[in-house]
């Protein structure tokens, strides 16, 4: 399990950073999108294990990346999007 862990935490890394070269300029900062990608790549980790077992270390890191990933997508914006404040506020 603690294998499986840190690798999870490194493909984190690695979907986080991968996110940021190719779409930085529709995510906010760095540290929120290695933040989420680690975080949601760990619990991605833990809930494919507690679902199969522990003798499925690559579906367990499968399971990491795909957390993680959607994780991740939850973060992007639309190009050109500006904040809009309401009349009220």
């Amino acid at each position: 399990m603690i294998w499986e862990s840190f690798g999870a935490a490194v493909l984190g890394l690695a979907l986080s950073w991968v996110a940021l070269r190719s779409l930085a300029d529709r995510l906010p900062s760095g540290r929120a999108v290695y933040l989420t990608g680690t975080l949601g790549a760990l619990f991605g980790a833990y809930l494919t294990h507690a679902a199969l077992g522990t003798d499925h270390v690559l579906a367990t890191l499968i399971g990491a990346v795909s957390v993680g990933a959607v994780t991740l997508s939850l973060l992007i914006r639309r190009r050109g999007r500006r904040l809009a404040r309401s009349a009220a506020a």
